[in-house]
Order: structure tokens, then sequence, then C-alpha cells
């Protein structure tokens, strides 16, 4: 199980590599369509980064799912962990909706807007951490 859970922990951290850098990609996006420059290469790399992004969190999921299985693993933390999982899925959702969108050109939203938004898995990541680690429930 030690082999899986490294397996585990090296695609969470290819996963949270991506969700960290795209929505950084979306703040340089923003920035040169508001200054009227070339976006191509941007849209270029939040797609490439995006699909990396997403094989390495199915990854994760599943090797997760396997030592779940595996160590038979409960309790209340697991429970609040699993429910900010379920929310970077989502904030990784989010993010395949504004790449679409910039992929369309229909990417409106400020820099400062992709800035407080790039905090957002930060934070979650943060409770995931604390959850792992302290166990504090």
């Amino acid at each position: 199980m030690l082999w899986v859970k490294t397996f585990h922990v090296l695609a969470v951290m290819g996963w949270l590599a991506g969700l960290f850098y795209l929505p950084r990609i979306f703040v340089n996006y923003a920035q040169a369509r508001d200054a009227g420059e070339p976006t191509e290469r941007l849209v270029g790399m939040a797609r490439r980064l995006s699909r990396f992004a997403s094989i390495l969190g199915g990854f994760a999921i599943g090797f997760g799912l396997w030592l779940w299985l595996g160590y038979h693993i409960d309790g209340a933390w697991l429970h609040a962990k699993l429910g900010f999982v379920l929310l970077l899925i989502a904030y990784e959702v989010a993010c395949g909706v504004m790449l679409r969108r910039m992929i369309a050109g229909t990417l409106t939203q400020t820099p400062l807007y992709f800035r407080v938004f790039n905090e957002l898995s930060v934070l979650i990541v943060t409770a995931i951490l604390i959850l792992v680690i302290v166990k504090p429930i």
C-alpha cells in the first residue's frame, strides 16, 4: 500500500500544480486581452495544462479511493476531507468552464477577479492538509 500512497501523493502534487497555475494563466490572459496583446499562446498553454491537471486529478482520486478501501480509513476528519475534495473538484470544473470561455473569446472577468479566484484553491488545500495531518475532528 505504500506504493499506492506514493503514487497518490505524486498525482495530487501534479493535479494541484495545474489547479494553482491555471488561474494564473487566466490572470495573464485578462491582462493581455485588456492591453490588446495576442492571447493565442496563453489559450494553448491553458488548454494543455488543464488536460494534464485533469488526468492527474483522476489518478489522484483513483489512488485515494484505493487507499480508502485498502486501509478502511474512517472518521469525521475523513468525511470533512472528502467534502473539501469535492469542493476542489468543483473548482476544477469552474476552471474548465472558464477555459472554454477563454477558448471562445468570451472570458470577460478582470485580472483581479482571477487573482482572488486563484486563492480559493489554496484555502481548500490548506483545509485538506489540516484535516489529513492534524485530524482535529
